[in-house]
This record gives C-alpha cells, sequence and structure tokens, in this order.
C-alpha cells in the first residue's frame, strides 16, 4: 500500500475495518445476494423506442448530438460507438439494489472503455461506475465526499483482472446497500468500497468510443 494516495489508503482501512466488524451471518446474506441467479427480477433492457431511458451527454454542458448509437436488437442493446460521449440512463432513481448486467466486445477488440453506472446524479455529474475495460473491472467515479465531489478510483484495489477475452460474455453484479458499493465480476467480487455518501441515484450504460453489447439487464430492489 505504500503507492496509495491518501484518500485510497484511508479508504482501504475503512473496507477492512467495515469487513471485519461485519457479522459472519451478515457476510453470508451478503454472498448470496451476489450469487442468486435474477430469474425473478425486473428486466430493464430498453425498448426499440428507449423509452424510459435518457441520454446524458459528458459534460451535461454539451448538449445531445447526432447521431443515436443506441439501439435494440433482439435480446440485446447495442452501442455503436461512434457518437458523443454519452450515459445512457435509466429514468428511475433509487437507493438499495443488485444491478446484473452482461456485456462484450467484439472479438479482436483490443482497446475499449465504457463503464456501467450506479447512483448517478441527474445529470451525472456525480457518477460510479463498473469499468468495462480490457485492464479490469473496477469501481471509479467522482463521487460526494467530505463536502465536495472527488475522483474516485479503486483499481489499485482490484483483486484480479476476471474479463474474459474480447468476443466473450462478461457479467457484472452491482450491489448498492446504504454507504456500500460492491462490484462482482464473473464469479467474484473484485471491489468491495465502504463509505459512499452517495446513498440514492440512477442506473446507466456509458458510451466512449465503443462498440459495445448488453443483454440481461436485471435489477433487484433491496
Amino acid at each position: 500500500m505504500g503507492t496509495m494516495d491518501v484518500w485510497t489508503r484511508r479508504r482501504w482501512w475503512a473496507w477492512v475495518g467495515s469487513s471485519i466488524a461485519l457479522p459472519l451471518r451478515s457476510q453470508g446474506t451478503f454472498m448470496d445476494l451476489l450469487a442468486e441467479e435474477p430469474t425473478d427480477w425486473e428486466d430493464l433492457l430498453p425498448p426499440v423506442t428507449l423509452a424510459g431511458w435518457v441520454r446524458v451527454p459528458v459534460p451535461p454542458t454539451d448538449g445531445i448530438r447526432e447521431p443515436l448509437q443506441w439501439r435494440r436488437e433482439g435480446d440485446e442493446l447495442v452501442c455503436t460507438g461512434t457518437g458523443q460521449h454519452e450515459w445512457l440512463r435509466w429514468d428511475q432513481e433509487l437507493s438499495d439494489f443488485i444491478f446484473h448486467v452482461e456485456w462484450c466486445v467484439p472479438e479482436g477488440l483490443e482497446k475499449y472503455n465504457g463503464g456501467v453506472g450506479v447512483r448517478l446524479s441527474r445529470y451525472c455529474e456525480i457518477w460510479h461506475q463498473a469499468q468495462t475495460t480490457p485492464a479490469g473491472g473496477y469501481l471509479f467515479g467522482d463521487s460526494f465526499l467530505e463536502g465536495s465531489i472527488q475522483r474516485v478510483n479503486l483499481r489499485k484495489l482490484m483483486t484480479a483482472n476476471r474479463v474474459k477475452p474480447a468476443g466473450q460474455w462478461n457479467t457484472y453484479r452491482i450491489l448498492c446497500q446504504a454507504d456500500r458499493i460492491v462490484l462482482w465480476v464473473n464469479g467474484a467480487v473484485v471491489n468491495h468500497w465502504a463509505g459512499c455518501e452517495v446513498r440514492r441515484g440512477y442506473l446507466g450504460l456509458e458510451a466512449e468510443g465503443s462498440v459495445m453489447r448488453f443483454r440481461n439487464l436485471r435489477l433487484k430492489r433491496l
């Protein structure tokens, strides 16, 4: 931990302390929630019209520009990556939940970038996301901490890079409960952040210049 910045070190010890303090029964329940099959969860896959979802540019002052880079293909949502940097945000605010998302990029693609967002503000100035990159899945964003918006990056605390090679589907589950955000990638927890001061927000998918496909967008409210 010698190379961590002050914020990362402080949050690391907060995570260690809170994890030790959890009763074993709570930890078991917590893991059971993440491992549960999402068969009876809410299906959030956007319709062809994208009704219920809102495009939010990054930064929000840029305004919405064409072309539209999101489209429904069968049971999948495709981001063509040909438009502006933006979020496709689900237009319902949530507090505690688990969000299940499966994603992949075309076989042979070596460089790509995107994210699955949780607890986004309405115009996405505050955002927390699970990175969808070949470097791994980890929590990253601009969060409200100690009275101001600060950058959060838990890449150094990622337990392992569990992202599969391009062309294969990845499964993410993100749990938001009270001050915790937990990222589960392809069967295992890779990041666990205790100390998030933002307790409500929106879900979203990020477009950042990469072709990406999504399926089985499922929500379990807690």
